[in-house]
């Protein structure tokens, strides 16, 4: 399992401008949260997605190739990081909680 943060530099009001993934031994993301520019939070996993915010179908390369694209800024986290967003972004009739450092 491995753990990434990703921001994403673009000026696309409507997407995410910061991308947390849960990711498998075989690269497929079990859960996601997104970050928007209005700090709302969304996340998604096997079971839940919204609009905006659902898993991706394709496996996730290294950090590293994340990280070389000029867009992106990637790092891996530790899973207590993840869990903290995780809990932090709104489920399913949940209020978003907002967005810490």
């Amino acid at each position: 399992m491995r753990y990434l943060r990703v921001e994403w530099h673009h000026d696309f009001p409507e997407e995410p401008v910061k991308l947390y993934s849960e990711i498998d031994d075989e690269g497929y993301e079990l859960r996601k949260v997104q970050v928007f520019r209005d700090e709302r939070l969304e996340r998604a996993d096997a079971e839940t997605e919204t609009a905006a915010t659902g898993l991706s179908e394709v496996p996730i390369g290294p950090v590293e190739e994340i990280d070389a694209q000029e867009e992106f800024s990637a790092s891996t986290i530790t899973r207590a990081e993840f869990e903290h967003i995780w809990s932090r972004a709104a489920g399913p009739g949940d209020e978003p909680g907002p967005v810490t450092r």
